[in-house]
């Protein structure tokens, strides 16, 4: 035998979403701490342009290679639009990320693993670079919190709210 639904208006509310726990709201936090931290680290960087031009000199002397005021200058020109650049697409991603976590997207939590392997990379290759101290130092703090809030986000309970949310 089959029953008809009851009827109803209409206005029912939508089944509520579970809420995301404790370990991922604290990911999405350190996520929202790192967009603030490459906002610093940007400013920073920017005002530590006087020590990219040593570093770069340095460089070439290590390097034995002379260079004219012409290509010091294009260095310098190009590590600071590099500076600005990284700047802004990390803190774009740290935001977009964090959003993207907080509403428990499967596929976020893998992104954002994977941009903090690509941001392993990064720190490890700034230590050969030159730039300036105060940037290295930045980029580790940042990377520090990528790490804690990936820890964060494969602990047992962000695995089961992110296998919730993606039935």
């Amino acid at each position: 035998m089959a029953y008809q639904p009851y009827p109803t208006t209409g206005n029912e509310p939508f089944p509520q979403q579970p809420q995301a726990p404790k370990s991922v709201l604290n990911a999405v936090k350190l996520m929202y701490v790192g967009a603030a931290l490459s906002v610093v680290g940007l400013i920073v960087g920017l005002t530590a342009i006087g020590s990219l031009k040593r570093a770069i000199e340095k460089a070439a002397v290590n390097a034995h290679k002379a260079l004219t005021p012409s290509q010091l200058h294009t260095a310098e020109i190009a590590g600071v639009a590099f500076i600005i650049l990284t700047g802004l697409i990390g803190v774009g991603l740290w935001l977009w990320m964090a959003r993207m976590n907080g509403a428990g997207k499967s596929w976020a939590r893998i992104v954002a693993s994977v941009l903090f392997g690509l941001n392993t990379l990064s720190v490890l290759t700034s230590i050969a670079r030159p730039t300036a101290a105060v940037t290295k130092t930045f980029g580790l703090i940042v990377w520090l919190v990528g790490l804690g809030a990936i820890a964060l986000l494969w602990q047992r309970e962000s695995s089961n709210f992110f296998n919730s949310q993606s039935r």
